[in-house]
């Protein structure tokens, strides 16, 4: 495995007593691997385990283990995250498409499914690693080689067609197959893949999601409880709903508020706010209800007064946001839905991102320590990326922000004096949904018409059989 942090021995970051097993952290000076005595799986003798919690750029805190036995000469490598499970699961995608992108780096953790896309290849849940993507390539062809001479006996066929898979693969291993994809899915969030501030639209992606009740029920967490509204009659616009829920952050009971708004010329939401009072947890969500419109939306603004950064926008969790004078690009489902200012979406982006790259912290000295971490020239453009952001936030310049939604569910305010006349700021088009898209939001296996039938003839051919 490629060696993408500090080898075994030499000194870590600073870190929180709690992570250490004997419940005490290293000299603040020397701070070096825990090391405990451990029981060998291999030769039942005792081997030594040894820790280290280093922390991943763009990423989070984790945990370094790596067990040796001398006496069977046995050894293994795994990481685990030094957090709890994310409030929401998350899946990265990548696309690759020079040999540099091997080099991108990779958290897996023990519940996260990796995928090679054109390979038709998945590694399924199983032992953490801190790798790249070439690391995982590799490992996915050594595991396929694994038992091949016996197969070639025993199955022919079987044989065969791995020796097609493991040929794929090695070509693309030899830069002979681009592009392809890699996905890490994570229902846990604590998985990752490296961006890269060059990424272009396309290049690099992040999905958070949230988790259904079968991958709750497989990371041993509680379902979050919700109470049937319908039954109550129905929603009046405008007055706040409460119904009892778990917190996914400490799964203590907390309470989800609803309230449904009627959005001028536009149509109903339903605003969601879920606050705990035993960790501090919140969250926020919109929700845009109706029929799904047979064409896609995008709607292009161009901000220029501090009039247009007050507008009223609703960016739902189908829309893809973009700012291209900012180097600015939101995948949906990255923020979930929400609605804001033009101001306050901006805002959140920058201070979601800039939390993500450089993880601030209370403390100047450690926060100091974490941005060391980064390249100098990937710092550099990080810094002006943000700059750049702030700029815009503050008004002092002027930008496109661009809203493209399939789902037609996205908003953004006219200060038209007519509202039925254009505002000259904005342009609002319709569009054909891709292929891709109507696959992605599952209406292509959607059907409204004709499934009484398809239901009945499905139970007379049960009954048959």
């Amino acid at each position: 495995m490629p060696e993408l942090f500090n080898p075994i021995g030499e000194k870590a970051e600073k870190v929180a007593p709690a992570a250490f097993p004997n419940g005490t952290a290293p000299d603040e000076e020397e701070r070096v691997v825990e090391e405990i005595e451990s029981l060998c799986m291999n030769c039942e003798e005792n081997g030594v385990t040894r820790l280290l919690l280093t922390k991943i750029p763009y990423f989070r805190e984790i945990i370094i283990m790596s067990f040796s036995c001398d006496k069977c000469g046995f050894h293994n490598n795994e990481i685990q995250p030094a957090g709890t499970f994310q409030l929401k699961g998350a899946r990265y995608e990548l696309r690759l498409t020079a040999m540099p992108d091997f080099e991108r780096q990779v958290v897996k953790s023990d519940t996260a499914t990796v995928k090679f896309i054109e390979l038709d290849v998945e590694v399924p849940a199983g032992k953490g690693q801190l790798t790249n993507v070439e690391g995982l390539l590799t490992t996915v062809i050594d595991d396929l080689e694994y038992g091949q001479e016996k197969r070639k006996e025993e199955a022919p066929e079987v044989y065969a067609k791995i020796e097609e898979i493991i040929a794929k693969a090695r070509k693309m291993l030899a830069g002979e197959a681009f592009p392809f994809r890699v996905s890490v899915d994570d229902p846990a969030g604590n998985s990752f893949i490296a961006p890269d501030m060059r990424d272009g639209v396309g290049k690099w992606e992040k999905r958070e999601y949230i988790r259904t009740p079968e991958q709750n029920a497989a990371l041993g967490l509680a379902d979050t409880v919700t109470t049937d509204l319908d039954e109550k009659g129905d929603i009046i616009p405008d007055q706040v709903y409460q119904f009892p829920a778990s917190c996914p952050g400490c799964l203590h009971p907390c309470t989800t508020n609803m309230k449904m708004v009627d959005i001028p010329h536009f149509r109903q939401v339903v605003i969601m706010n879920t606050s705990c009072d035993d960790c501090g947890y919140k969250s926020n969500d919109v929700k845009t209800g109706g029929e799904i419109p047979e064409k896609g939306k995008k709607v292009t603004l161009r901000v220029k007064t501090q009039e247009d950064l007050a507008r009223d926008i609703l960016k739902s969790e189908s829309c893809f946001l973009e700012c291209p004078e900012l180097s600015l690009s939101v995948n949906p489902g990255t923020l979930g839905g929400r609605f804001t200012t033009v101001e306050g979406l901006l805002t959140q982006v920058r201070d979601d991102l800039h939390n993500q790259i450089f993880e601030a912290d209370a403390d100047a000295e450690a926060t100091a320590r974490k941005n060391d971490s980064l390249a100098p020239d990937e710092k550099k453009r990080w810094e002006e990326f943000f700059d750049n952001l702030s700029s815009a936030v503050k008004g002092e310049k002027e930008f496109t922000i661009v809203l493209t939604d399939p789902l037609a569910s996205s908003y953004v305010q006219s200060l038209a004096d007519d509202p039925s006349q254009p505002d000259e700021q904005m342009r609002v088009e319709e569009y054909e949904r891709t292929d891709e898209e109507e696959e992605e939001l599952g209406l292509k296996d959607m059907k409204t018409e004709g499934y009484e039938e398809d239901a009945e003839k499905g139970t007379e051919k049960e009954e048959r059989t």
